[in-house]
């Protein structure tokens, strides 16, 4: 009875330890790294995307396969002949001689099949008269990192016409702000910055309804101080926002979180009011390039920032944080 005794306390024992090791995982699941560095994104669309359509000058004169094929700005060519074209040199390798090619292209979520024949410019080369935009560029914020991987920017990277560009890939890059331009009623303002010829490797991964998401390594996070912050629910109240705005320095600025609403389909789950004088003097409130700068309340990350109200940069939307800790 005594070693049955002994067992049972025993087992107790070590079964109240693994409830309170899973506890403790789950706890610490629960805690990220606090972003609020700029970044530089540069992405690779799926599907070629046409931004522009021209003619090309023959010996015959003046002809025009897009448009003579109602191929449109705002498509994405999938493939040609069934092979698939991501850019304009996948094009270009595709345009062998002027029979008539099948294109399979992408227009408002809508597979269509074109046909177009090419046609041989003076310079003797084969043409579709098509401008393709290779890559898209541009700056953002970080809004945590967690087990080398990066969220960012709480909404998506999106095309000309306001859809979601579909991505197969893309490379996070070091950042430096070099200006602001300042935010007044009627237009948004926005971060002035460069990429730095830092050869970093942190992959792209994901562009979602919820932001951008990636891994991250040492060599770009070696200049910025990591700090741990646990994962919070938001509530109307004073917060504040990290950003950067200028000498690469992230900083604290107060905010005021004045509406909330968790089920917000479009993500829009905060209506944030800057009030932090420095930052309005600076910036006017919410420039472009802070989408993404965590939102941190009683010591707790609960946000980001996403979108800026062009009738009044001192108030914008975020995003609530367990959206993004979904993707």
């Amino acid at each position: 009875m005594k070693i049955k005794r002994i067992f049972f306390i025993s087992f107790l024992f070590i079964a109240l330890l693994f409830n309170n090791i899973t506890i403790n995982l789950a706890s610490a699941n629960r805690i990220v790294y606090l972003g609020g560095m700029p970044a530089g994104f540069s992405v690779s669309t799926r599907g070629a995307y046409v931004i522009g359509l021209c003619d090309v000058i023959t010996e015959k004169g003046v002809k025009s396969p897009s448009k003579d094929a109602n191929l449109r700005v705002g498509d994405y060519i999938l493939s040609i002949d069934g092979v698939e074209v991501n850019n304009a040199l996948d094009i270009e390798k595709e345009m062998k001689n002027t029979l008539t090619k099948i294109l399979k292209i992408l227009r408002n979520n809508v597979t269509l099949t074109l046909n177009i024949k090419p046609e041989e410019d003076l310079n003797k080369q084969i043409k579709i008269g098509v401008f393709i935009r290779d890559n898209i560029n541009g700056i953002g914020t970080i809004t945590y990192i967690s087990n080398n991987k990066f969220a960012s920017l709480g909404h998506p990277i999106i095309n000309e016409n306001g859809t979601m560009v579909n991505i197969i890939g893309g490379t996070l890059k070091k950042c430096e702000i070099s200006g602001v331009i300042k935010g007044v009623r009627g237009k948004a303002g926005g971060l002035k910055g460069v990429f730095t010829k830092d050869k970093i490797n942190c992959p792209i991964i994901k562009n979602t309804e919820c932001g951008v998401y990636g891994e991250i390594n040492e060599d770009f996070t070696k200049n910025f101080k990591l700090t741990p912050i646990e994962i919070g629910t938001a509530t109307i109240g004073p917060a504040t926002i990290f950003t950067t705005i200028e000498n690469n320095k992230t900083k604290e600025y107060n905010i005021s979180i004045i509406k909330y609403d968790e089920f917000n389909l479009n993500n829009r789950n905060f209506v944030i009011r800057i009030d932090d004088e420095e930052l309005i003097e600076k910036t006017g409130g919410i420039v472009q390039g802070m989408s993404g700068s965590p939102i941190v309340q009683n010591g707790k990350l609960v946000g980001a920032v996403t979108h800026v109200f062009i009738n009044d940069p001192t108030r914008g939307f975020g995003i609530d944080i367990n959206k993004m800790l979904e993707n």
